[in-house]
C-alpha cells in the first residue's frame, strides 16, 4: 500500500509540473541562427509583408524564424496583416469575403492563419513567431481571438513550428493556459525579467533600445530565459547585440544580418 501510494504521488508531481511552462521540444531541423525576418522576407525582392510569398522568402535564406501578425476579421476569420487595416478596409470591420476584394500587389489576397500555418509546416526549418494583435475593441475579444489561434495551432499539430508573442500580457497568459508548454515572449518592454520568469514566458521581445539600459543581457541568462530583439536594421545595432549575444535579432534586413554574421566569422 505504502509503495503505490508513494507511486500516486509521483504521477500527480509529474502531472503538476507539466502544467508548468517548459520550452516546446526542440527539433533538431530547426535553423540554428539568430535572424528573425520581420514579417516575413519582403523588402529586398520587393514582396508584400506578412505575404504567403515573404514566408517562403524567409524559409528560402535559412531564416531560424518568420514573424507575423493574427487579427481577426467581423465574422472571426484568422487572417494576418500587420496593421489593423488591409489596403484601406477595416479588418475587424470586415467580413473575410469583404477583405478578399483587395488584393497585394503580387495578386495575392490576405492569408488566413490556416492556410499561413499549413505552408510554413511545409518544412522543418524555420520557425513561425506568432504575433497576436490586441484590437481596440474590447479584452473579450482579444482573448477569443488568442483561444481560435490556440485552438488552431493545436488541431493542426502545428505546436512545434509555432512561438507566441504579442503586446498583451494578457493574451500571452493565456496562451499558457490554453498550451501550458508554448513559448511566449512579451513586446511591450515595461515588465521585468523576473516578473516573466515566474510566470512562465520563454522570454523578452523588447525593442533593441530597452536592453541599452540596465544588465538585460546578463541577467537573462542568469535566470533562463531568452532576448529577442526588434526591429534591427543597420550593421552597428546588428553587432552591439551580436557581442552581447542576443539570442534572436528580428529584422526588416535579414539579408544583411546574414552577411554581418558572416563577417565576423
Amino acid at each position: 500500500m505504502t509503495n503505490s501510494i508513494l507511486a500516486i504521488t509521483m504521477m500527480a508531481i509529474v502531472s503538476t509540473s507539466g502544467l508548468k511552462n517548459e520550452p516546446m521540444e526542440s527539433t533538431s531541423s530547426w535553423n540554428k541562427n539568430k535572424v528573425i525576418a520581420h514579417r516575413g522576407a519582403w523588402k529586398k525582392k520587393g514582396l508584400p509583408e506578412n505575404s504567403i510569398a515573404s514566408l517562403k522568402e524567409a524559409v528560402r535564406l535559412g531564416c531560424y524564424g518568420s514573424e507575423f501578425d493574427v487579427h481577426m476579421t467581423s465574422d472571426s476569420v484568422l487572417v494576418i496583416n500587420h496593421d489593423p487595416e488591409f489596403l484601406g478596409m477595416s479588418i475587424p470591420g470586415s467580413t473575410y469575403s469583404q477583405l478578399l476584394e483587395k488584393k497585394m500587389t503580387n495578386g495575392e489576397q490576405i492569408p488566413t492563419l490556416e492556410a499561413y500555418l499549413k505552408e510554413g509546416m511545409k518544412q522543418k526549418k524555420t520557425k513561425l513567431i506568432l504575433e497576436l494583435k490586441p484590437s481596440k475593441i474590447s479584452t473579450a475579444r482579444d482573448l477569443q481571438m488568442t483561444k481560435k489561434s490556440v485552438d488552431l495551432v493545436k488541431a493542426l499539430k502545428a505546436e512545434h513550428w509555432v512561438d507566441y508573442i504579442s503586446f498583451s500580457y494578457d493574451i500571452l497568459k493565456e496562451v499558457l493556459v490554453l498550451q501550458p508548454k508554448a513559448n511566449v515572449a512579451y513586446l511591450n518592454g515595461d515588465v521585468s525579467l523576473e516578473k516573466m520568469k515566474e510566470d512562465h514566458f520563454y522570454g523578452a521581445d523588447y525593442h533593441f533600445s530597452v536592453y541599452k539600459k540596465g544588465d538585460w543581457f546578463a541577467k537573462s541568462k542568469e535566470l533562463g530565459l531568452t532576448l529577442n530583439a526588434w526591429t534591427v536594421n543597420t550593421v552597428d545595432e546588428m553587432n552591439w547585440l551580436l557581442d552581447n549575444e542576443v539570442e534572436f535579432i528580428t529584422t526588416n534586413e535579414p539579408e544583411l544580418l546574414f552577411e554581418t554574421i558572416k563577417s565576423r566569422k
